[in-house]
């Protein structure tokens, strides 16, 4: 890499902005992607403990380790924390710091929005946990079904936060789909082709759709919920004339594709990591692109099977028992595939690799029970009991956290420079698996023995205290697995090997820079010939423009407004609390003036 003297001849600035103001006013894709990345580890941290605290409770029948309420809010606050606080933006930390990389591009195409998204994000998280310090967590399940999350059956402020926190990380979410969406359309590298480019830039491209899309519907939910809670509508009240249904509907429509939110990502991980290590192209690549775009697709048609049991009738039954069961071809594919490419391949079994081995063997485990749950009189009999919680964890926690520990171990060379370490890695996966295995498959007989979901405690006479005792140490290694992986993290960024530019020899435009990556990326943005630019013909080439010494290049300079006006607008959500009607009024006009402001400062 160029020295600071060579770089500022050759025309390029740094900013020179350094400690912790650099990281607030940053709008670096890299930076904010650590930024994703640290604060969903952290909330990643506080949902283990949620789930570890439920499961004490659960640990031996009768227990009281905690009160009922307490338990409600830790389950729904585990609920929210998983899905909201650590799997999307986990997704999007990676998307931010490896996408442009892949693509060939500088930054993002907003980089400001990229900033903003992120601080949103942050004060929605920060909004949800203020609920702990007054003792009224949201406490009516991730899901909020109406009409018990209504104001008569509701009536604290528990689900106050719930409704407004989750609009608020929606706006997150949409913005950071807009922009990713308009990055990878828009600043590939030349030659850069939609086909030619790597299989996790496809899924984040994917899924972005789905942000943009998906992310809507929840919010015309919150607001209906909203005006029931806050001003005495009745959307959702059947008494005067609303639909509980309705929200099941709505929540659905969106709780759907966001499963394929949390999973996507995930497959083009192991769509990297797998190639990479059995030193073979990816089998089938094209339809790969294909089976996730179906995915994508198709996952808007099948959110009513979470609603079997609700008497929708034989007709929506087999419409969606039929739609369920046809989601499961592009999954299959996959699958297929990813074995396809490991036969007859270099294995190398890294960490990343493991993970990627132990994800495709969990979410197939996983998927199967999903398709069970495709036929309806199947479904009535196990909705509402622990094995449809077995399922969504073994697709969740066995897919998409596995996926993403797969990625940082395989990614963490590029970021820091350094690798990860590798026995520390394998005690951390085979501590993972096992205590994931402990922790769930049980769950599938506890449920068929009848022991309902989100109940607080269990009688003796069900018969299920030893196989709940057993989850409940499964997830006590889970705990300790988390702890070895944030100590690896740690230990690895200040003594780790050095890992050179490329320790995997990899295929992908990212390894073609240094590691990590100057704030521009590429001295020269590379012209890319092939699918797999490392590998074939014209690597040298690629190699050395991207890692040549910088011209003329002009990045945008950091911004402070990003994060006012994030402040901005989660005061004003959050004065909606104070039942004033001019209170949201404050932050409205603190907000329009920020918003001001970001739109007219100078970017040169």
């Amino acid at each position: 890499m160029a020295t600071a003297e060579a770089e500022i001849q050759a025309g390029y600035h740094p900013h020179g902005r350094t400690g912790l103001w650099d990281w607030i006013t940053t709008v670096d894709h890299k930076k904010i992607g650590l930024l994703y990345g640290a604060t969903s580890i952290i909330f990643l941290l506080l949902g283990g403990l949620e789930a570890l605290t439920i499961r004490t409770q659960l640990i031996r029948p009768d227990n009281h380790f905690i009160t009922a309420e307490a338990y409600n809010q830790f389950f729904t606050m585990h609920g929210l924390t998983m899905v909201f606080l650590m799997g999307m933006p986990i997704a999007v930390a990676l998307f931010n710091y490896i996408v442009p990389l892949q693509i060939g591009a500088r930054d993002v195409a907003f980089p400001r929005l990229n900033a903003l998204s992120y601080w949103i994000f942050l004060c929605g998280g920060l909004f949800l946990y203020s609920s702990f310090v007054i003792g009224a967590a949201p406490n009516g399940g991730w899901f909020g079904y109406a009409n018990l999350s209504e104001r008569p059956f509701s009536p604290g402020p528990n689900m106050d936060f719930y409704s407004l926190g989750l609009q608020i990380l929606g706006i997150a979410s949409i913005m950071g789909g807009v922009n990713f969406v308009t990055t990878i359309i828009q600043l590939r590298a030349p030659g850069m082709r939609l086909m030619r480019m790597p299989l996790f830039t496809w899924m984040a491209f994917v899924t972005s759709f789905l942000l943009i899309t998906a992310l809507p519907v929840l919010a015309v939910a919150l607001f209906f919920l909203t005006f029931d809670r806050f001003w005495g509508t009745n959307f959702y009240m059947p008494a005067a004339g609303g639909d509980p249904i309705l929200w099941q509907h709505l929540f659905w429509m969106f709780g759907h594709p966001e499963v394929y939110i949390l999973i996507l990502p995930a497959f083009g991980i192991v769509s990297e990591v797998i190639p990479t290590f059995s030193r073979k192209p990816l089998f089938g690549y094209a339809v790969m692109v294909y089976s996730g775009s179906l995915i994508g697709l198709i996952g808007w048609g099948v959110w009513a099977h979470h609603m079997f049991a609700t008497g929708l009738g034989p007709i929506a039954d087999a419409f969606f028992t039929i739609s369920t069961m046809i989601i499961a071809i592009p999954t299959g594919v996959k699958i297929f595939n990813w074995l396809a490419t490991m036969w007859g391949g270099q294995l190398k079994f890294t960490t990343a690799m493991l993970f990627s081995v132990g994800m495709i063997a969990a979410f197939t485990l996983g998927g199967i029970s999903g398709v069970m749950h495709a036929t309806s009189p199947h479904d009535l009999q196990q909705t509402d009991t622990y094995f449809v919680v077995a399922h969504f964890h073994y697709v969740l926690v066995g897919g998409t956290i596995m996926g993403v520990f797969s990625g940082s171990y395989y990614w963490f060379p590029k970021i820091t420079g350094k690798l990860m370490n590798e026995t520390l890695g394998k005690w951390h996966f085979w501590l993972w698996f096992v205590g994931m295995n402990l922790t769930f498959f049980p769950m599938h007989f506890v449920g068929l023995l009848g022991m309902p979901r989100r109940t607080y405690t269990y009688s003796a006479e069900l018969n299920v205290g030893a196989l709940n005792a057993l989850e409940t140490v499964g997830s006590y290694i889970m705990g300790v697995a988390a702890i070895l992986y944030i100590w690896n993290l740690v230990r690895s960024y200040r003594k780790g090997e050095p890992a050179g530019h490329n320790p995997w020899n990899a295929s992908s435009l990212e390894w073609a820079t240094t590691s990590p990556p100057p704030e521009y990326n590429f001295g020269r943005v590379p012209t890319v010939r092939n699918r797999e630019p490392l590998w074939l013909e014209g690597k040298e080439q690629v190699i050395a423009d991207a890692q040549a010494a910088p011209g003329y290049i002009h990045m945008p300079p950091p911004s402070y407004w990003p994060i006012l006006t994030a402040i901005g607008i989660a005061t004003t959500f959050a004065l909606f609390m104070t039942h004033v009607w001019w209170a949201p009024l404050i932050g409205l006009a603190a907000t329009a003036l920020c918003v001001m402001n970001f739109a007219f400062e100078s970017t040169t």
